[in-house]
């Protein structure tokens, strides 16, 4: 079903899920293209109240009269096939578009860029959201996590740039055929959907393929995964980043610091500037070098895509300081695979310089813990003390055997405490200045900070 935008303007459409970071931005943005946008998520959020304030309509929870007089819906891989507003829409023959497919519509009246890969996607758009836009471009965007410089996921921008994280999760990314793809690495994940590591591998070279022909496809070389693709591709051209050597964008001299980190950047072998971000952690430069090397690849001026790149300060819960109370920090990162944690644990080591790293940890999906336990075990032994929660479900079904308490069995310096208040307790009245305090995961673990924080005032009040 090949739908254009212009089909959609003055309909009604209608986003079941419209609360999560993906569908919200879609939704935002379709609002602002003309669309009568409405939706419905499980629980009224702040997300919802922001959707309202632009004239979208929202329902908390989910009714078959919902989609009743909308001429299409939009739903996402994580909505059931029993919701009630998904099975009404079929009977009323409501065409139903996946978010990738509705994502799809939007990208396709701009030059788009789809970055994709297991990890970094989120902070890779939004740098090269952020680089762009210093270059004097009014670039759209849509992105899985909120952009600090402007608070919003998503943007309708006047310019020629659409840029968009590609979320590889259920393969649906093939539907978006971007003019330019980044791959930041390919590593096994969501193993609901992927049985094998080899279904990933194959599904990002599906990918690739989509790439229009008289684009380009960014790939680091540093990543065995992303190479292993970006190497076999010859309908587009390509270009490497990393800190190989070979690489056409080449890091080196990296300084990292506990709060950023700095890298000479060379394009092709001759040095174009200093690549200096606010944030922390080698990963972080690598996100940085495939945003600029994205940049370049498009004739955008170096000098104003690092000059953009060095005002970039993260997006939200991408290690985000939530606060400090007496010398305590508290961060919240979205980590959620080993390889995500081993990485994040590395940055908040540093971090911490001479402190403690206290880190509360909740996994995401039975299916991943399954696959992941021993090696989630080992990361998390890297903290001087991690408490892990109980499995945040998302909407999948209990695995017998398969806990919170699976990991920490594992573990040398773990404790399993799957509720929340009693964690809360245990940290702070482990926690001393100095500390880092980190809570970990793709779930809802980062509405603990906010009670961290207020836990550590009570304890260590301001004196007057």
């Amino acid at each position: 079903m090949k739908i254009r935008l212009k089909e959609l303007q003055g309909k009604r459409v209608h986003f079941v899920g419209i609360g999560g970071a993906g569908m919200s931005g879609l939704a935002r943005i379709m609002a602002s293209e003309g669309v009568r946008v409405t939706g419905s998520d499980a629980k009224e959020s702040s997300v919802l109240a922001a959707l309202r304030a632009v004239g979208v309509r929202t329902e908390e929870g989910h009714a078959g009269k919902n989609v009743e007089g909308a001429d299409f819906l939009v739903f996402s891989s994580a909505i059931s096939p029993e919701n009630p507003e998904l099975i009404r829409a079929n009977e009323l023959k409501i065409p139903c578009l996946t978010r990738a497919q509705a994502l799809a519509i939007l990208m396709s009246e701009s030059k788009s860029i789809a970055v994709a890969g297991t990890h970094g996607k989120t902070t890779t758009t939004s740098m090269l959201t952020v680089a762009i836009q210093r270059c004097g471009e009014d670039p759209s965007f849509a992105i899985g996590g909120i952009l600090k410089a402007s608070g919003s996921n998503a943007h309708k921008g006047t310019g020629q740039y659409f840029v968009a994280e590609a979320d590889e999760s259920d393969g649906s990314f093939v539907e978006y055929h971007p003019f330019g793809a980044i791959i930041t690495n390919i590593e096994h994940d969501h193993v609901d959907f992927f049985d094998t590591p080899k279904s990933v591998f194959d599904a990002f070279a599906d990918f690739v393929d989509t790439i229009s022909m008289d684009g380009f496809l960014i790939y680091c070389a540093d990543d065995d995964g992303a190479s292993s693709i970006g190497k076999a591709v010859t309908h587009c051209r390509t270009f490497t980043y990393g800190a190989n050597e070979e690489s056409d964008l080449h890091i080196d001299q990296i300084q990292l610091s506990p709060s950023t980190s700095r890298a000479r950047a060379l394009w092709q072998g001759r040095s174009i500037g200093i690549l200096e971000l606010q944030t922390p952690g080698h990963h972080n430069l690598l996100n940085a070098a495939a945003a600029l090397t994205a940049g370049l690849a498009l004739g955008l001026p170096a000098t104003q895509l690092l000059a953009g790149l060095a005002t970039f300060h993260g997006t939200g819960r991408r290690f985000e300081l939530k606060g400090q109370v007496h010398g305590i920090r508290v961060v919240d990162d979205y980590g959620h695979h080993p390889t995500e944690i081993q990485v994040t644990l590395e940055t908040a080591r540093r971090y911490a310089t001479d402190g403690r790293l206290l880190v509360i940890f909740q996994p995401h999906r039975y299916s991943r813990t399954r696959a992941f336990t021993a090696q989630f075990a080992k990361t998390l032994d890297r903290a001087d003390h991690a408490w892990v929660l109980e499995v945040y479900a998302s909407s999948e079904k209990p695995i017998s055997g398969v806990s919170g308490l699976s990991i920490t069995k594992l573990m040398k310096n773990g404790t399993f405490e799957p509720n929340f208040m009693s964690t809360i307790s245990a940290v702070v009245e482990e926690a001393r200045p100095g500390d880092v305090i980190l809570t970990l995961g793709a779930g809802d673990v980062s509405s603990l900070g906010p009670l961290i924080i207020e836990a550590l005032s009570l304890k260590y009040p301001e004196k007057k």
